[in-house]
């Protein structure tokens, strides 16, 4: 750890670098630092940070830029966190979520919305498929013997997958199974429904078999999960391209590559989730290739029910306002969990 001085002109540093995109001069901290400190005085503690890897000089006559150690002890160690978002940001931010009608509009605005606050790639990625609390199931026969399987979840989400299963099941099997499921498993998980079922099965084969072998089979996490990607929510696209610190062209290229792959994003994300901090960001961001290494991730997790976790965050150039794009990543994240929850307020 550096001692308070250093910390503070090292915040000083990374503020005014984003502010300008330019290297930092010792006269222009000394003349914006809470205390009196000459120009000398502020290029030596410059000199130890640059020492530490925290600072570089680009040129011998240019003052210094934050190295990404430099970005990433500032954001863990020195950022104002949490900081207040402004009245302005905070109604924005509930005006274009409160209006949502759904639970995929509630997600294709709230990726607008941390677009447009901070100036970076807004991404929400929705819950997985296993983990949905299922309050309403169909099974919808196909011509050519798949199966149409609907899933409406607690929290509002309807997802549905075309399967195709060992044997055709008849129409009115399908109902049901899909009768005894809704009974009997609504507000569980598929993962709790097999489980269960298994039990069943293992005790009283008999009894159990048929209708409980349908649902074994159909909902199963594995099959359903197959090639169905999670939904991603992107916005601001154009905007992080054209981000300064991306001026190489196969570096662009390769952003927005990245962003219309879409499973990279959810990787990203998903990882959040995991995180022992409620917002989590990471300076240089691994797995983009070149152009990760110029840019910043900012994510938070969101419980849309329990245990229906989704995952958003902002994607952006290193130099970004980042006490400004943590506090909005928690508003947004808070919002879900408690409009999504049944709650409106914000």
């Amino acid at each position: 750890m550096i001692d308070r001085r250093h910390a503070e002109i090292l915040a000083d540093v990374v503020r005014t670098y984003i502010e300008t995109g330019e290297p930092v001069s010792s006269r222009s901290i000394s003349r914006r630092h809470a205390e009196q400190l000459s120009p000398a005085t502020v290029r030596n503690v410059m000199a130890d940070l640059e020492d530490e890897g925290l600072l570089a000089q680009p040129h011998t006559s240019a003052g210094r830029v934050p190295t990404t150690a430099g970005f990433r002890f500032f954001v863990h160690h020195i950022a104002d966190q949490p900081s207040q978002l402004s009245e302005k940001d905070r109604e924005r931010i509930h005006r274009e979520l409160s209006s949502a009608r759904t639970p995929e509009e509630v997600m294709e605005r709230a990726s607008h919305v941390l677009a447009s606050v901070t100036q970076g790639l807004g991404i929400v990625i929705s819950p997985s498929v296993s983990n949905m609390a299922i309050e309403h199931v169909r099974f919808i026969p196909l011509p050519d013997g798949r199966i149409v399987v609907v899933l409406l979840s607690a929290g509002g989400i309807t997802r549905d997958k075309v399967v195709r299963v060992p044997r055709s099941i008849p129409a009115d099997e399908l109902d049901r199974t899909a009768a005894m499921v809704n009974s009997e498993f609504r507000g569980w998980t598929l993962q709790a429904v097999r489980a269960d079922l298994r039990a069943r099965l293992a005790r009283d084969r008999e009894r159990y078999d048929q209708l409980s072998t349908n649902a074994l089979l159909l909902c199963d996490p594995k099959l359903l999960a197959e090639d169905t990607p999670r939904e991603v929510y992107v916005e601001g696209a154009a905007q992080i391209a054209t981000a300064p610190g991306l001026a190489a062209p196969d570096e662009v290229r390769e952003l927005l590559e990245a962003i219309e792959e879409r499973t990279r994003l959810v990787e990203l994300l998903t990882s959040c989730i995991e995180a022992p901090e409620p917002v989590h960001v990471e300076i240089g961001v691994a797995g983009m290739d070149r152009a990760g290494q110029r840019l910043a991730l900012v994510t938070a997790p969101y419980a849309w029910s329990e245990p229906l976790q989704g995952s958003l965050g902002i994607l952006g150039p290193m130099r970004m306002q980042y006490e400004r794009a943590i506090t909005t990543v928690a508003c947004v994240a808070q919002y879900f969990n408690t409009y999504l929850s049944g709650s409106r307020s914000s």
